[in-house]
């Protein structure tokens, strides 16, 4: 089943001189469920404002996005999908457990299930002991655990991640790889997720959707039939990145 069909999507925004400025164009990619696909290209070519009408902050001009085969317009539970952006975007003046729990605020959780969701999440990523810590406490790492609590808790069946890991030097990366490996086996999700990071993609992805600029379309679409754990010193990965650079 795809949990995500886009269906020659388009999209052009109108730029400050008056002229048009055609972004994406005919876009056509199926998500297979419980599958991690990367959105690579170069700058420019339109990967974040298609992981945007994907999650529904930005409409298409032309096409379709169907959401487990439902078209976005007339999709109702949003809450089965989250996004975690680039930046951390926790709130200074509120605890790990008050940021990660953010969304079940804003979808009404009663109080006492909240507290345990956060709870469950904080375990999962591995903040339990800084449940009641502020933002400014925090490494670079366990900001990034946070945000991508805060994006777990509402127990999505997408995640989408817009270059959520650039910022974090290699060897938290690279933890943070195997978290989110860990995490979307144990709980199915799909995941889809836009990188510059071509060796990210390859760790990560399964499928790898390589993205022709202006307009963005899609020049390549690439399996990555290796086995997980990837290691990135591995002579296979370091192939499967080399290929993936020619290609861009």
């Amino acid at each position: 089943m795809s949990v995500v069909r886009l269906e020659s999507i388009g999209k052009s925004f109108m730029r400050r001189d008056g002229e048009q400025l055609e972004v994406l164009r005919n876009i056509d990619l199926e998500v297979p469920e419980r599958s991690i696909v990367a959105l690579v290209g170069a700058s420019g070519c339109g990967k974040s404002t298609l992981l945007n009408i994907i999650a529904g902050l930005v409409q298409p001009d032309q096409g379709k996005v169907l959401l487990n085969d439902v078209p976005s317009r007339d999709f109702r539970d949003w809450r089965t999908m989250a996004y975690m952006f680039q930046e951390d975007r926790l709130f200074p003046w509120r605890t790990t457990a008050q940021n990660v729990g953010l969304g079940l605020e804003a979808f009404g959780v009663p109080r006492a299930e909240r507290r345990e969701r956060v709870r469950k999440v904080l375990e999962l990523v591995g903040l339990e002991k800084f449940a009641d810590a502020f933002p400014h406490e925090l490494s670079g790492g366990m900001r990034s655990r946070a945000a991508l609590g805060r994006s777990l808790v509402t127990a999505p069946a997408i995640l989408l991640m817009d270059e959520p890991f650039s910022k974090l030097d290699p060897s938290i990366r690279s933890q943070m790889h195997d978290e989110v490996l860990r995490i979307a086996a144990l709980k199915g999700m799909t995941v889809i997720f836009v990188t510059h990071d071509v060796e990210e993609a390859v760790v990560l992805a399964d499928k790898i959707v390589v993205l022709h600029p202006r307009p963005g379309r899609v020049r390549e679409t690439r399996t990555v039939a290796l086995p997980y754990p990837r290691n990135p010193l591995s002579p296979e990965v370091a192939e499967d990145v080399r290929l993936l650079r020619l290609s861009l």
